[in-house]
């Protein structure tokens, strides 16, 4: 297992998450060169101690070690084209990413037939938790590239499963994004119940930690949604997207998915609201304010 020469570790796309794997890097004593769209998101890197890039191809130029953090895996799809033509061979890309399946496995073709290696790390958590650490990573590739990088990967996080071949990252990503958006509704349709009767929030937030109806989604979410608080740890907005993808693998495998059926109506609904740039708890706001029938 080796680290990567001069331990400069690349990140393109540096949002919510992105910023996140740069504290972690950093902190672990790794020099970071990042590049985004957004000069405030470079800002940020910069205040950091990491170096902001001009564009891909500087990032490519200035390290074999590239990690992906990015909207969408269409984005990912046509970054990952840019570095097959600027990143060294020998290169490895790691993509955390949350997409579908396939673009996954076209990325790892598309670079691999210029001799650079990619390895996908799907992340479970909220940018915070990240942040500190105690975000999940499901991590798949080779298990040769997975042995080798697995020191960088402990310096992500305390948590890392490597689940299989590329493409299994994602798919199990998206299982558990399912279970994680849907504690999310479910502790906001609760504490909505718990408001509308006029039951103290904090107390009833107290009492469901302390039940068997607990879920981390209480940890991380409750005190969001009773104080209003929906600064983005992560967009609502991006977990409608999941639960599109979400939706199109439980298609492809001919799974019924009533709940994210419903799932997908209400965070709609928030959207129309105008809640996609908040915080994914914003769910509160729909379902406290869901007309009667």
């Amino acid at each position: 297992m080796t680290r990567p020469l001069n331990n400069l570790i690349g990140v393109i796309g540096v949002g919510l998450l992105g910023t996140a794997l740069c504290h972690r890097l950093r902190g672990a004593g790794h020099s970071v060169i990042g590049y985004d769209l957004q000069q405030e998101q470079l800002d940020d890197l910069v205040e950091l101690g990491g170096q902001a890039a001009k564009s891909i191809e500087d990032v490519a130029a200035a390290t074999s070690v590239i990690i992906l953090s990015l909207p969408d895996s269409t984005i990912s799809k046509a970054v990952c084209a840019q570095l097959a033509h600027c990143a060294a061979a020998g290169s490895t890309v790691i993509d955390t990413t949350t997409g579908a399946p396939e673009d996954a496995v076209d990325n790892s073709k598309l670079l691999g037939a210029s001799n650079i290696r990619f390895m996908e790390a799907t992340v479970a958590g909220a940018s915070s938790q990240v942040k500190e650490g105690s975000g999940v990573f499901m991590v798949g590739g080779p298990d040769d590239l997975f042995r080798q990088h697995t020191p960088l990967l402990g310096d992500l996080s305390n948590v890392v499963f490597h689940v299989g071949e590329v493409g299994a990252g994602a798919r199990v990503k998206l299982v558990v994004n399912l279970a994680l958006g849907l504690n999310r509704a479910v502790l906001a349709e609760s504490l909505a119940l718990a408001e509308a009767a006029g039951i103290p929030l904090h107390s009833a937030l107290e009492v469901l930690k302390a039940t068997p109806a607990y879920s981390a989604a209480m940890d991380v979410k409750g005190e969001k949604m009773i104080t209003q608080d929906f600064s983005p740890q992560a967009r609502l907005k991006q977990h409608r997207k999941d639960v599109g993808l979400i939706r199109q693998l439980a298609a492809q495998h001919q799974q019924e998915l009533p709940l994210s059926t419903l799932h997908a109506q209400l965070l709609d609904s928030a959207i129309d609201a105008g809640y996609g740039e908040l915080d994914n708890s914003a769910i509160y706001k729909v379902i406290r304010g869901y007309p009667l029938p």
